[in-house]
């Protein structure tokens, strides 16, 4: 499994690299605080929307702590996608959050 840290992941942001993070956390778990500008894509319905992605991309997938992230992954890899599990999740974050 392809993983980065957050603060690998803040990094890349801050030197204006291209992140494309998908939290797969709740709508309700987002109002405690989400990376500004992410696409919110709830794990249940990741299966349903992934017609919303680009097999050109590569995505950085984050969630609470980590388990539901590391799920996503498993599911977008096998689907063809470029994933990459964010470690310790919003937990772990300490960048921007809106």
């Amino acid at each position: 499994m392809k993983s980065i840290s957050t603060d690998e992941l803040q990094k890349k942001i801050e030197n204006s690299e291209t992140a494309h993070i998908i939290d797969v956390r709740e709508a309700a778990e987002l109002r405690a605080g989400k990376i500004p500008d992410v696409m919110n894509i709830p794990l249940g319905l990741l299966e349903f929307r992934m017609n919303e992605l680009d097999k050109k991309k590569q995505y950085f997938i984050i969630c609470q702590s980590g388990g539901r992230s590391s799920q996503a992954y498993r599911f977008l890899e096998y689907q063809g996608f470029d994933v990459v599990n964010v470690e310790g999740g919003m937990h772990a974050w300490n960048g921007k959050v809106q």
